[in-house]
């Protein structure tokens, strides 16, 4: 069965990519990621992920593609990667104490078939009250940095999260359950 590329350089990605009976390598392009401000976040997030799906299919017509890309929303603003320690102390200080939305958007794309599916998965985090010592902390490790909203649920900002409501897998970047299906309906899993 012919490998499926997952458009994504995202390390937590290709690992949970690696949970879904599929043969798949990594192969991503940089695609400039802009915000329409006039649209929904789930609109915005569906809208990059198939951008970043098309931008690496132009080069493989034939082949299954698979973009995504995640966003956090508090309070109805989008909130991408901190660009510097200060970004990412604002982020932590806002989204502290509080209930926001992580949103992924996912899309399928096979340019010799026709076919684009694209759809989004919601959970929502609540995270506790944070002293400015823990954001201080959790900031100095750098693990904020190159992650949506300044934090990777994975990792050391666990300490900080009191529940999750929906797929805690697509908190970390890849609704795992959804594209599972989707790939199922494609007759694309391999086993």
């Amino acid at each position: 069965m012919q490998k499926i590329i997952l458009a994504s350089k995202s390390p937590r990605r290709k690992e949970l990519m690696g949970l879904i009976p599929v043969n798949f390598e990594v192969i991503a392009k940089e695609v400039e990621e802009v915000i329409d401000r006039c649209k929904t976040p789930e609109e915005n997030v569906k809208m990059l992920a198939q951008q970043k799906a098309l931008a690496v299919a132009q080069d493989h017509e034939d082949r299954w593609v698979v973009g995504c890309d995640t966003i956090v929303v508090n309070k109805m603003e989008i909130m991408g990667k901190p660009k510097d320690v200060q970004g990412a102390l604002n982020m932590l200080e806002d989204l502290q104490g509080g209930c926001h939305k992580v949103c992924t958007g996912v899309s399928l794309v096979n340019l010799k078939q026709g076919v684009s599916r694209s759809f989004t998965t919601t959970s929502l985090v609540y995270m506790r009250k944070l002293e400015a010592e823990e954001i201080e902390w959790y900031v100095s490790t750098g693990e904020p940095m190159d992650k949506a909203g300044a934090y990777g649920i994975q990792g050391y900002a666990s300490n900080f999260v009191e529940k999750i409501e929906g797929d805690y897998f697509n908190i970390v970047g890849l609704p795992v359950s959804a594209l599972y299906q989707v790939l199922k309906e494609y007759e694309l899993l391999s086993f």
